[in-house]
């Protein structure tokens, strides 16, 4: 077992936030990141060619309070891969880790994301590339499906994970599905293929040094606890998107914190500012706010919140105020109940 592989078993945060294609942009990292100090965020998926030829700050920008952030890189050529990863080096990612499960036609017809699963040697290839061209020290990391299509994953996932390990990655995610990639939307293999948390439980068992988390259909804290009892880490995907106020207990119940709980109107406020930010930089309102509508999620007040965060935002000069008027809203409706 590589030295890298045991440090990051030994340091990285056991909980992660999934790179979510759309959802999980910088605006929405710096959203999680004042609800959870220490959980690992994803950037979405960058494809390498992209890296390379295009707008780099766009692509990889972000704020410095989003440590620990890693970069999701797309590619399955490992000249590019190596390329992407010099370039993403010199932004400061505290990981990067390599799709080997998305199901979306547009990386299919690039021949990645899960379609890799069928060429764990090439994944391997990959792997090696980009660990050469890494800073000593910074981890490359998998993420993958159990199988695709008709393969067998008994077969396949143990297939993968023996390869990426033996070519130096640091760890290996998990997402407990199969990608079916012909007969199934994306948005359909999220939920259709079954989840099989117990396969990601003997890939754990098979390497008891290495780092394995688990990913795919976790629902909340009290389930990433569960799966911390079998695995190294765990990811929330949907869940910390939709309902993300969940992610003020991250921090107590998955890390033992004893610092104060963020308190989400202390957040929303912070937010505020964000978006005033953010459009004096040219930027608009529901840029940021989209990803804000499930705050208050079972709180008094959060049917008013997602209203006006969903139809203010999108008014020509909509500012932080909209969300200083959605937050007032949560506010009287919880004097009310009271």
């Amino acid at each position: 077992m590589n030295e890298h592989s045991r440090l990051y078993r030994e340091n990285v945060p056991r909980l992660a936030i999934a790179p979510m294609m759309d959802w999980t942009d910088r605006h929405c990292r710096f959203f999680h990141r004042q609800l959870t100090r220490r959980a690992l965020l994803y950037t979405e998926m960058v494809v390498a060619d992209a890296v390379i030829h295009g707008d780099r700050e766009r692509l990889l920008g972000y704020d410095a309070v989003e440590h620990p952030v890693a970069l999701q890189l797309g590619g399955s050529e490992p000249e590019k891969l190596a390329e992407a990863v010099r370039i993403a080096a010199d932004f400061g990612y505290d990981e990067i880790n390599l799709n080997v499960g998305c199901p979306s036609d547009r990386v299919q017809s690039g021949t990645f994301g899960a379609c890799l699963m069928r060429t764990p040697d090439l994944v391997a290839r990959c792997v090696e590339a980009m660990k050469a061209a890494v800073p000593a020290g910074l981890p490359v990391t998998v993420k993958c499906r159990i199988g695709v299509d008709d393969q067998d994953p008994e077969i396949a996932l143990f297939d993968l994970a023996a390869r990426v390990i033996e070519a130096g990655t640091d760890a290996v995610w998990v997402h407990a599905r199969k990608a079916w990639l012909e007969g199934l939307s994306p948005k359909e293999n999220r939920d259709v293929p079954p989840l099989d948390y117990d396969i990601v439980y003997r890939l754990k068992a098979e390497y008891p040094d290495f780092f394995i988390g688990i990913n795919g259909g976790i629902k909340d804290l009290s389930e990433v606890a569960s799966h911390l009892e079998r695995v190294d880490g765990a990811m929330l995907g949907r869940a910390a998107y939709q309902n993300p106020g969940l992610l003020a207990d991250a921090d107590g119940i998955v890390y033992g914190d004893t610092a104060a709980r963020p308190n989400l109107c202390d957040v929303a406020e912070t937010m505020a500012d964000y978006v005033d930010r953010h459009v004096a930089s040219g930027g608009k309102a529901n840029h940021v706010t989209r990803h804000m509508v499930g705050l208050f999620h079972g709180v008094a007040g959060a049917r008013h919140w997602r209203q006006i965060l969903s139809t203010q935002s999108v008014r020509p000069g909509a500012n932080g105020d909209v969300v200083r008027e959605a937050l007032r809203s949560v506010l009287d409706a919880g004097r009310e109940a009271a």
